[in-house]
């Protein structure tokens, strides 16, 4: 589903922060990145995302070689990969209740008719309701505002899902209840993940394989871990 080969990236070339990196995460597998804060997790995750693009290397989406970023991306490998990131005041539209920017990709890629009872309904997998809905940012929780990010992030059906420290400020309960939510939509969609984090026992329970942030600055030889 995922391919990155040779990736060097960051935002000051004198000073990557991933720097050759290769990482493959299969067609429904869950990959775990595991690593201290600062040491290019995130830049890695928005170069998957097709939000950054490398200097040097090759990212492959679904067997198709990437060639735009961002809005240059072709339709098609944009919507194939959802996202949700570590802070969802800084990744939400303060001026959107809840209820429209879960609706938000459905409504960019004028399908916004075709997707409203799917929105409604991943609403209510994650435990959205009614009142809620009709808040904008600045009235809910943190962890309410992430279970809207995270309805939003699985709208368009993505074929791969790239949670970057999703459930970092998250207290314990809410961070069971969006990575249940993520596991009954790869059950039902065969999606892939890439889980992005620090927390080792959160990762471990939750992926296939655990990849961990060497001292060298990319990450060392993938480990498969069991589950549970």
């Amino acid at each position: 589903m995922l391919e990155l080969t040779g990736v060097t990236a960051g935002y000051d070339r004198r000073t990557p922060v991933v720097r050759d990196l290769s990482l493959t995460v299969a067609d429904g597998e869950a990959l775990g990145l595991l690593g201290p804060s600062g040491c290019g997790k995130s830049t890695l995750a928005r170069v998957a995302a097709l939000l950054h693009r490398p200097w040097e290397g090759t990212v492959r989406l679904a067997g198709e070689t990437v060639t735009g970023y961002r809005f240059r991306a072709p339709r098609h490998l944009r919507t194939a990969v959802g996202v949700v990131f570590q802070q969802p005041r800084l990744a939400a539209d303060p001026r959107l209740t809840l209820g429209d920017l879960i609706a938000e990709p459905a409504r960019a890629t004028g399908r916004g008719h075709e997707l409203a009872d799917r929105a409604a309904a991943l609403a209510d997998a994650a435990g959205l309701g009614t009142e809620l809905l009709r808040r904008r940012p600045h009235e809910v929780s943190d962890g309410q505002l992430q279970r809207a990010c995270l309805a939003r992030a699985l709208l368009l059906r993505p074929r791969l899902l790239i949670c970057d420290e999703m459930t970092a400020m998250l207290d314990a309960s809410t961070t069971a209840a969006l990575v249940a939510l993520v596991e009954d939509y790869r059950r039902e969609h065969g999606a892939a993940l890439l889980a992005v984090g620090h927390d080792r026992v959160l990762l471990r329970r939750w992926c296939d394989s655990v990849r961990e942030w060497g001292s060298g600055g990319n990450p060392e030889r993938s480990t498969a871990l069991a589950q549970g």
